[in-house]
């Protein structure tokens, strides 16, 4: 089983490149937003846990999340591995990531990382404001601080995992089909 981290600050592409790559190297793609409101509209204990944490507009606690995502791990199977698409977003997330995993004989075998001029990120979230309607993405100011928010406290984890051997960097400029080549290159030496 092979485990991958996509990373890349907003408008990096990551969520559009995660789900091609799921589904080509039939990993399954662990989107904590989506599992976050799966669990919360499934009714299940520990969606109500989060939904009365969310509903004081607190954040889900760290280990709320590891025990989400090791639910999903424990009754997934067949699959060749996992990628793990918004998630962790601080060191002490990826320590605790690493702990579930290594708990059932796991790890994280690579985290790739989209590398995308900050021109061309603002560019794609406008875009994508326009095509979906998302509000964040329209405000400019809105947008620097969410690049500045994963510079501060997402960035450190490249650091972390560069001294584990796991960071890949992986050009994010050009087409959709160009990236995700490019991401297969390197998954392919791993898979």
């Amino acid at each position: 089983m092979v485990n991958f981290l996509i990373f890349g600050p907003p408008g990096s592409g990551k969520g559009t490149q995660s789900v091609r790559l799921a589904e080509k190297f039939n990993l399954l793609h662990l989107s904590t937003g989506d599992m976050l409101r799966a669990e919360i509209k499934a009714g299940t204990e520990l969606g109500k846990k989060m939904s009365l944490i969310m509903s004081k507009g607190e954040l889900v606690p760290d280990e709320v999340v590891i025990e989400m995502i090791a639910n999903k791990i424990d009754s997934s199977k067949g699959s060749a591995g996992f990628l793990f698409d918004g998630f962790p977003r601080t060191v002490a997330q990826t320590v605790s990531l690493e702990k579930m995993l290594n708990d059932r004989g796991m790890k994280i075998d690579q985290m790739l990382v989209l590398d995308v001029d900050h021109d061309e990120l603002v560019k794609r979230l406008i875009a994508r404001a326009e095509l979906s309607g998302r509000p964040d993405d329209k405000d400019p100011a809105v947008i620097e601080n969410r690049i500045d928010v994963y510079k501060e406290k997402t960035e450190p984890i490249i650091n972390y995992c560069n001294n584990k051997g796991l960071y890949q960097p992986v050009n994010g400029m050009g087409t959709i089909d160009d990236i995700f080549k490019r991401l297969c290159d390197h998954m392919k030496k791993l898979l």
